[in-house]
């Protein structure tokens, strides 16, 4: 973290203050217009390039890198008393992958009809207890994971919730417990997601290929097994695996061919896990967003091949959130 941004979370604290005017004028946190002429500037000099705008009315220093914090404490001097930072922001700020979003946005209390472009706002008749992060008035990790049942569909949301037990923000059984106790219209599909949530997740696409999986209705995979030298030192981590079947279902991102040492170390290590017995099936992004059911077909011929127990049917929900019209049979 730069001086900069610990500064400015230091500052979110004090929104009202700021708001307010009761601090001393600080080009490089976000203020208002008002403060700005308050303190002598001009509306010539907020146009001009030693400024930049963050919302309507909101400005800092041109010299500031703009951040979700400074996004958020910008929202919130402008947004009503009692304003939270939620949905897609919160997520983010709690260190999980939300579907994207441009917008910054808060959750307020009902009756508030401010509209500010780049800022969603949500209106609730009942404000949910606030916890802090960076600073900063936010949801709570598992009410964000309900709040974001109402926009995510059931993969958007165990790949959020996945994301968040990584990043240590909540864990599988708080987001089942507080799902449970949640009268929000969406709760349902929400407890749903959270029971599907699990821990050792490494990435957004390892969540979405074991769905794919347990959509289609197969035995669910073991997250991350760790395969041991005799010292007891790590030697591979796999991804997906069947460890009695010794049958590992690896993605292999792009990112392993963008840092080549990483990518030519991972296959070296793969190439010694397989000639301890081990079948690799691997799936690249582009296999999968071309045709996830030729993924499941490669998956089902090696499951097959090392005797892993199949359904006599699977199921067709898959089809609901993944691309690929080929038919499995």
């Amino acid at each position: 973290m730069t001086p900069e941004v610990g500064r400015l979370n230091r500052q979110a604290g004090d929104v009202t203050r700021q708001r307010m005017g009761e601090l001393p004028f600080n080009p490089k946190a976000p203020f208002t217009r008002q403060r700005a002429l308050r303190a002598g500037l001009t509306d010539a000099d907020l146009t001009g390039g030693g400024y930049q705008q963050l919302f309507w009315g909101v400005y800092i220093a041109s010299t500031v890198t703009v951040t979700l914090v400074v996004r958020a404490l910008a929202a919130l001097m402008v947004a009503p008393a009692g304003s939270v930072v939620s949905h897609h922001s919160a997520a983010t700020l709690w260190g999980g992958t939300p579907p994207d979003s441009g917008d910054l946005h808060l959750s307020m209390p009902m009756g508030n009809r401010q509209k500010t472009r780049g800022i969603r706002s949500h209106r609730r008749s009942a404000m949910p207890a606030a916890a802090t992060r960076r600073g900063l008035p936010v949801t709570s990790p598992e009410q964000t994971f309900i709040d974001l049942a109402t926009s995510c569909d059931l993969v958007q949301l165990v790949t959020l919730g996945d994301s968040l037990v990584r990043s240590k923000a909540t864990t599988p059984g708080r987001l089942i417990e507080a799902c449970k106790q949640s009268s929000a219209r969406h709760a349902a599909l929400a407890g749903r997601a959270a029971s599907l949530v699990r821990t050792k997740v490494d990435s957004p696409m390892e969540s979405r290929l074991r769905l794919l999986m347990v959509l289609a209705g197969l035995p669910e995979p073991q997250v991350n097994f760790e395969i041991c030298d005799e010292l007891g030192q790590v030697r591979y981590r796999l991804d997906l695996s069947y460890p009695d079947q010794m049958l590992a279902i690896e993605f292999d991102g792009r990112q392993h061919v963008e840092v080549r040492a990483q990518w030519e170390g991972d296959v070296i290590r793969r190439e010694d896990v397989e000639a301890d017995g081990w079948r690799f099936v691997v799936v690249t992004s582009t296999q999968f967003y071309g045709s996830a059911g030729d993924v499941l077909d490669r998956i089902i011929a090696a499951m097959r091949e090392r005797g892993v127990p199949l359904p006599r049917r699977l199921r067709g929900e898959w089809r609901r959130y993944f691309f690929g019209p080929h038919e499995i049979v």
